[in-house]
């Protein structure tokens, strides 16, 4: 069963992890990724889980559903990290460099999935947030290795140039969950 927002859902910082967290209501807690330094100000404190946050989750559920099948609790866990990622991360510049460009002209929109080419591998992520030249993507694979001292873990961002965003294959079975 999918979750659905509701008046109750808030914004916080949860110390003891040292992450952004959304309060689902009174006993169910999600715990983003997203630490202190990723984070805007205004996310190390308690705020509201307003409607364009719903707007945006509720967006982001409904383009997935019918693009890809996942399993509901994933699906879950994908649409609150792009929102929290959208709303609540420090603003970031492109860092196209790590990636192969793509000889495919895209249109880039939230919700929508891509192949980022990196030292000869493919790593899936999913376009959280797009602008005219680049978008913020999310990775949505295990890891993708970036160079020898940095990799990007599951449900962390990056931004990237339209140029590198490769479409997925046809034939590409997207398994997650």
């Amino acid at each position: 069963m999918l979750l659905m927002p509701d008046q109750f859902w808030q914004w916080k910082y949860n110390a003891s992890y040292e992450v952004l967290s959304i309060s689902l209501g009174q006993e169910m807690e999600f715990l983003t990724p997203y630490k202190n330094k990723v984070l805007i100000p205004d996310a190390l404190g308690s705020s509201e889980f307003d409607v364009e946050h719903a707007e945006y989750y509720e967006e982001i559920v409904k383009r997935l559903t019918s693009r890809v099948s996942l399993a509901d609790a994933f699906l879950v866990q994908l649409a609150l990290n792009a929102t929290a990622a959208r709303f609540m991360l420090k603003p970031q510049m492109p860092k196209s460099w790590f990636f192969e460009s793509s000889d495919v002209c895209v249109y880039s929109e939230p919700g929508k999935l891509f192949d980022l080419r990196c030292n000869g591998d493919r790593a899936l992520v999913m376009v959280v947030e797009t602008s005219l030249q680049a978008s913020l993507v999310m990775l949505l694979d295990e890891s993708c290795t970036l160079s020898d001292s940095k990799t990007l873990k599951r449900f962390e961002t990056i931004k990237v140039m339209h140029d590198r965003l490769h479409p997925l294959r046809a034939q590409q079975q997207i398994v997650a969950a």
